[in-house]
Protein backbone atom coordinates (compact mmCIF):
# COMPACT_ATOMS: atom_id res chain seq x y z
CA UNK A 1 0.00 0.00 0.00
CA UNK A 2 1.37 3.23 -0.86
CA UNK A 3 1.82 6.14 1.32
CA UNK A 4 -0.25 9.47 -0.23
CA UNK A 5 -0.32 12.94 0.64
CA UNK A 6 -3.12 14.57 -0.13
CA UNK A 7 -3.46 18.67 0.38
CA UNK A 8 -6.48 21.21 -0.87
CA UNK A 9 -5.79 22.98 -4.31
CA UNK A 10 -6.58 27.43 -4.14
CA UNK A 11 -10.57 25.95 -5.41
CA UNK A 12 -11.25 23.84 -2.71
CA UNK A 13 -10.42 20.55 -4.70
CA UNK A 14 -7.96 17.79 -2.88
CA UNK A 15 -5.02 16.84 -4.30
CA UNK A 16 -3.23 13.01 -4.01
CA UNK A 17 0.25 12.67 -4.92
CA UNK A 18 1.65 9.09 -4.72
CA UNK A 19 5.75 10.57 -4.50
CA UNK A 20 7.11 6.92 -5.71
CA UNK A 21 5.26 7.01 -8.77
CA UNK A 22 5.36 11.23 -9.24
CA UNK A 23 1.92 10.55 -9.80
CA UNK A 24 -0.50 13.69 -8.57
CA UNK A 25 -4.14 14.06 -9.70
CA UNK A 26 -7.23 15.32 -8.39
CA UNK A 27 -9.62 13.81 -6.28
CA UNK A 28 -12.89 13.44 -8.78
CA UNK A 29 -15.27 11.01 -6.43
CA UNK A 30 -14.78 10.00 -2.68
CA UNK A 31 -17.22 7.30 -1.26
CA UNK A 32 -17.50 8.46 2.11
CA UNK A 33 -17.15 12.24 2.66
CA UNK A 34 -19.03 13.72 5.56
CA UNK A 35 -18.39 14.31 9.25
CA UNK A 36 -19.55 11.08 10.75
CA UNK A 37 -17.20 8.92 7.99
CA UNK A 38 -14.66 9.47 6.01
CA UNK A 39 -12.66 7.68 2.91
CA UNK A 40 -13.36 4.40 1.31
CA UNK A 41 -13.45 4.09 -2.81
CA UNK A 42 -11.66 7.06 -4.26
CA UNK A 43 -11.34 8.04 -8.30
CA UNK A 44 -8.87 10.30 -9.25
CA UNK A 45 -8.96 12.94 -12.38
CA UNK A 46 -7.18 10.41 -14.53
CA UNK A 47 -9.68 7.40 -13.61
CA UNK A 48 -7.35 5.26 -11.30
CA UNK A 49 -9.05 4.02 -8.02
CA UNK A 50 -8.00 3.72 -4.82
CA UNK A 51 -8.90 2.86 -1.33
CA UNK A 52 -8.55 4.52 1.96
CA UNK A 53 -9.98 2.52 5.36
CA UNK A 54 -12.92 4.76 6.28
CA UNK A 55 -12.80 6.77 9.75
CA UNK A 56 -14.14 9.20 11.53
CA UNK A 57 -13.65 12.05 11.97
CA UNK A 58 -12.19 13.36 8.68
CA UNK A 59 -8.05 14.04 8.82
CA UNK A 60 -6.77 17.34 9.15
CA UNK A 61 -5.42 18.39 5.63
CA UNK A 62 -2.95 17.95 4.43
CA UNK A 63 -2.17 14.77 5.44
CA UNK A 64 -0.28 11.66 4.38
CA UNK A 65 -2.31 8.16 4.21
CA UNK A 66 -2.28 5.04 3.28
CA UNK A 67 -4.34 3.99 0.66
CA UNK A 68 -4.66 0.79 -1.52
CA UNK A 69 -5.03 0.71 -5.66
CA UNK A 70 -8.15 -1.08 -6.20
CA UNK A 71 -7.62 -3.08 -9.54
CA UNK A 72 -8.64 -1.77 -13.05
CA UNK A 73 -12.06 -3.02 -14.75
Amino acid sequence: MPSVMLRKREDGKLLFYVAKKDLEETIESLEFDGEDKWGGEVTLGDGSKYYFEPMSPPPKIPTTLQAKRLAEE
